[in-house]
């Protein structure tokens, strides 16, 4: 028979080959592993300090033609008379950022656009205890003479009421008066949905609505989204042209410019840029409004869903040269 000592014999053996082996395992493998660790870490060390030095130099480069865009625009007269004779109407949205719309402003001007209104949109006119507020103006305001569409949302109808109050698509009437404008905006403004801007009695022939910076989040979001683009829609079918412009930053689940990209019909009416906060592209800003002037959109910039960076460029009428004969 097998006796305890045997057992404990066993038992002390196993624990001791345990311990023979572990002393083996890390003495032989300790400087392998030691080495295999400090070599990755290396090569880690290594690549984050090429990818820095890259991403500094792109940077670099990126500021570099940001300058020379926006100083070279009224020189090059990349813009230069582009949009003369035309009334911009400015429209913010909730999120939207002030210094970017100052910025494509600018671009307007140099561009002989007239910017004489703007109409900032509230948070509480995206909100669902609102909707039905909306609609009872939009059907309250109603000029005899305009048809909402059939089926129309509470979002369409604001659209085509707000765009008969601010903008013409009639050339000869720019800069006049509806003779509902100030009822329209006066109901929308004490109701807390906008605030007004400038000339706003002197309708506008094109309309730039500046997206919210970010998408907009939680269970109302699509539809906030669509709200915004229902606007633009309804601006843009009552002017010469519409343009929403915002950035990258938008360009995502919940997005304006995603909304409108996403929209099939609309897409193909309202032009859109995510390259507001580049110089170029708000040229492009400018170009896009050409464009819709002419009958055409097109979905411009770097994000998803975009035509291509810019509209295509005409090409210039060559000049007559003599042939010396």
């Amino acid at each position: 028979m097998i006796d305890f000592r045997y057992h404990l014999v066993s038992i002390v053996a196993v624990f001791l080959a345990l311990a023979v082996g572990i002393v083996m395992g890390t003495t032989l493998l300790q400087n392998p592993a030691i080495d295999l660790a400090k070599k990755t870490t290396d090569d880690l060390a290594r690549n984050n300090s090429e990818l820095r030095a890259e991403k500094d130099d792109l940077a670099r480069r990126q500021a570099g033609n940001d300058s020379f865009v926006k100083e070279m625009t009224p020189v090059l007269a990349l813009v230069a008379g582009g949009l003369s004779g035309q009334r911009v109407l400015m429209v913010d949205t909730p999120g939207s950022t002030g210094a970017l719309r100052d910025a494509q402003q600018q671009v307007l001007d140099q561009a002989g656009a007239t910017v004489g209104q703007r109409v900032t949109i509230s948070e509480k006119f995206l909100t669902a205890d609102s909707e039905a507020v909306l609609d009872g103006l939009a059907t309250q305001l109603k000029p005899a003479d305009l048809l909402y569409t059939p089926g129309a949302s509470v979002y369409d109808k604001v659209a085509q009421l707000l765009a008969t109050a601010l903008t013409t698509a009639d050339p000869t009437q720019a800069g006049t008066p509806n003779a509902d404008t100030g009822a329209v905006l006066d109901a929308f403004e004490k109701g807390g949905f906008i605030s007004v801007e400038g000339d706003v009695d002197k309708r506008a022939t094109l309309a730039v609505m500046f997206a919210p910076d970010k998408p907009f989040e939680g269970e109302r979001a699509e539809i906030q989204a669509a709200a915004i683009v229902s606007l633009a829609a309804g601006l843009d079918a009552g002017s010469r042209g519409a343009l929403v412009a915002g950035t990258t930053a938008g360009v995502a689940t919940g997005g304006v410019i995603t909304e409108l990209r996403d929209s099939g019909d609309i897409s193909q009416r309202v032009s859109s840029i995510d390259t507001l906060d580049m110089p170029a592209g708000r040229v492009v800003g400018v170009y896009a409004l050409r464009e819709q002037i002419a009958g055409r959109a097109g979905q411009y910039g770097i994000g998803t869903g975009v035509t291509d960076f810019q509209p295509p460029v005409p090409s210039p009428t060559p000049v007559p040269t003599s042939s010396g004969s």
